[in-house]
């Protein structure tokens, strides 16, 4: 648990009154289980209205425990001061002439509660347990909004940057089929032809990456858990990459000690897990080299490995690979057409097994992912 400091102001003109506070709240901790902080109290006191608004203008506290009636500007005044104000912090107005006329105009002018004199520490304590837990929670919804806003504008710029290139791309190639530049030589039709397809397939291919991610990420998915076969699942995933493979005189084996590898999991979750690793590991190879499968049973945990011969990667590019829209982007793969999702969706279906994704890379030489997932899955441990 985090261990926090917060800053408490106690604005009363009777001395006893602010060194009363100071004491009741000295060794005062409050635990919010739910933000995982123990919050401490930094009191300090003032004796006048106007002290506490030059305080609350050049370094605001985040708690201010404000006395009604004082010499000089009122409690209600410092209040109507910062009425329209942005300030984070929030105010506990504390009088001996309680009343409801009082607390109403109180609320309206911003004060988040109301504490008639006298009061017991106790009474103290809830009261400012009250709003450390009010104060501190909305502070974290704030920072939760403004991290989504930054995500959400990132997606969206990214989104817009990824899905420009073969736009692009394809707008060049419909200006060669409408000015009949090239239509007389076959050849030429079907090599724009062919190219506008292979765009149009990366953007096919990110809109389902897209879909799989926020599925995930809404718990939108509905989830099936079954009995599945890595191995059925590795061999059909090869089967699906074999003409690109071949293409590239690529070889992928499956290594397994066993004919089959089960464990309790959905099992088109695993298929996106499986395509992922076994897609990138031939399209970031070089021609003529290998693709190694293996999957092994350790423990209660089910381990699989994705080797490659291609092009590697440097320990820099190894550590930002699984955030959203990640692409290695260099010489080498500078024609490797990819949504940039992928090993992201594969680490948020790894997290849901309780296991781990990893890589090991070394440029030139090839990598090796490999994600390890809990084999004993099942809907009450969810």
């Amino acid at each position: 648990m985090e261990d926090l400091e917060l800053r408490l102001l106690v604005v009363d003109d009777e001395a006893g009154m602010r060194m009363a506070v100071e004491r009741a709240l000295r060794s005062f901790r409050v635990e919010l289980d739910d933000l995982d902080v123990r919050v401490g109290l930094q009191t300090s006191g003032v004796e006048s209205g106007e002290e506490a608004v030059e305080i609350m203008e050049s370094e605001p506290p985040d708690l201010v425990l404000l006395d009604h009636k004082m010499k000089g500007i009122s409690g209600l005044d410092v209040l109507a001061r910062f009425e329209d104000s942005d300030l984070d912090l929030l105010v506990i107005m504390i009088t001996a002439y309680a009343s409801l006329e009082t607390a109403i105009s109180a609320t309206k002018k911003g004060a988040y509660d109301f504490l008639a004199k006298p009061f017991t520490p106790a009474q103290l304590k809830a009261s400012v347990r009250n709003a450390v837990g009010h104060l501190l929670t909305a502070r974290e919804a704030r920072k939760l909004q403004e991290e989504r806003r930054r995500v959400r504008f990132q997606f969206i710029s990214v989104l817009a940057h990824e899905l420009k290139a073969p736009l692009g791309a394809i707008e060049g190639y419909l200006h060669i089929l409408k000015d009949g530049t090239g239509l007389d030589d076959p050849a030429v039709f079907e090599r724009v032809v062919d190219r506008s397809m292979v765009r149009l397939q990366g953007m096919r291919k990110l809109i389902l990456d897209l879909l799989d991610l926020t599925r995930i990420e809404s718990g939108q998915k509905k989830r099936h858990l079954e009995e599945v076969d890595l191995v059925e699942i590795a061999r059909t995933s090869r089967e699906t990459m074999e003409p690109d493979a071949a293409a590239r005189e690529i070889d992928i084996a499956i290594d397994c000690d066993s004919d089959s590898l089960c464990l309790t999991g959905d099992r088109s979750e695993l298929e996106i897990v499986l395509n992922n690793l076994i897609s990138n590991a031939v399209k970031y190879n070089r021609d003529g080299g290998s693709v190694t499968v293996r999957l092994r049973r350790a423990g209660h945990m089910a381990e699989v490995s994705v080797s490659d011969t291609g092009i590697g990667m440097t320990e820099e590019e190894q550590a930002r690979l699984f955030e959203e829209f990640t692409r290695i982007k260099n010489e080498k793969t500078r024609d490797i057409l990819g949504s940039g999702l992928g090993l992201s969706i594969v680490r948020r279906i790894t997290d849901m097994y309780g296991g781990e994704v990893s890589v090991e890379s070394q440029p030139d030489v090839g990598s090796t992912f490999t994600v390890t997932l809990r084999a004993d899955l099942s809907e009450e441990g969810e």
